[in-house]
């Protein structure tokens, strides 16, 4: 588990330091990554190691979605099995990280664009725990989560994660989870198996998007619709898109941006996950 950054501190007022933490946007791929040892997993476990330890983690995941935005505002969130049709040993997982409503509450005051509810029901879904407990397996740090308004457009999305910057350097390691390319009715089953398998039009959107990424055209990414043909195969519905655009709010002018996990998997999804800073 990585040491305490030098300039961390766990004042309880959320008070900002001279570190800023990274962000990360993180394809998730399948539940059954909560409970493999896979690429996927152990990349995550190390991104836990090399990553300062943060002082509470704040997720947003593509199987949150609200009308309105809502955190979760617990003690003690509750672990969701939101899956059906796998095993029972992945129905079994408990991830008894806590909440923090002090954190919830300091979110919902940074954020002016709109009114944020706090929430007592939710929990953490299986793109929060599936990644997380790889990561931070003895659940000693705080984790919440930020629901995704299924009714806004891709500009409210990337604009809402401009807002939470400050979170940044108050010792919060923010991650969107879900992913770049997600057409499940596409996936070629039988391919699952194959190494880097994926269909032209997922290749092709792969490396547009790495490419957008790296020359720092958000507002493309943004605007996707406008892609082409290849991007509406990619994006048959933005759930699983929409926390990218909230990492990319939370990047600031030259910071850095690398890629891991770039992988297709099944034709039709994709791995490819990024780090910012």
């Amino acid at each position: 588990m990585a040491s305490l950054h030098p300039l961390y501190s766990m004042a309880k007022d959320w008070k900002e330091t001279d570190f800023q933490w990274p962000v990360l946007f993180i394809g998730h791929g399948s539940p059954m990554n909560g409970i493999e040892d896979n690429e996927f997993s152990r990349t995550w476990a190390q991104l836990g190691k090399d990553i300062p330890k943060p002082k509470a983690v704040l997720v947003i995941s593509a199987h949150w979605l609200t009308t309105g935005t809502h955190i979760t505002a617990m003690e003690h969130p509750q672990t969701i099995h939101d899956f059906g049709g796998f095993p029972k040993e992945l129905f079994e997982v408990q991830y008894p990280a806590k909440g923090c409503p002090e954190l919830a509450l300091e979110t919902k005051n940074l954020i002016t664009m709109t009114p944020v509810g706090l929430d007592h029901e939710w929990g953490l879904d299986h793109g929060t725990w599936t990644i997380v407990r790889h990561m931070y397996p003895k659940a000693d740090i705080p984790v919440l989560q930020l629901s995704i308004d299924y009714n806004k457009p891709a500009s409210y999305h990337y604009d809402l994660g401009k807002q939470l910057l400050a979170l940044r350097k108050k010792g919060v390691l923010i991650i969107g989870s879900g992913n770049m390319i997600h057409n499940l009715r596409m996936v070629a089953w039988d391919k699952l198996s194959e190494p880097e398998y994926g269909y032209d039009w997922a290749n092709e959107m792969n490396t547009l998007f790495k490419e957008k990424l790296r020359d720092r055209d958000f507002q493309s990414l943004v605007s996707y619709e406008k892609l082409g043909s290849a991007a509406k195969l990619a994006i048959p519905t933005p759930d699983h898109y929409y926390p990218m655009l909230y990492a990319l709010g939370l990047c600031k002018k030259n910071e850095s941006i690398s890629f891991f996990n770039d992988k297709l998997v099944g034709g039709s999804l994709n791995m490819t996950s990024i780090k910012i800073g």
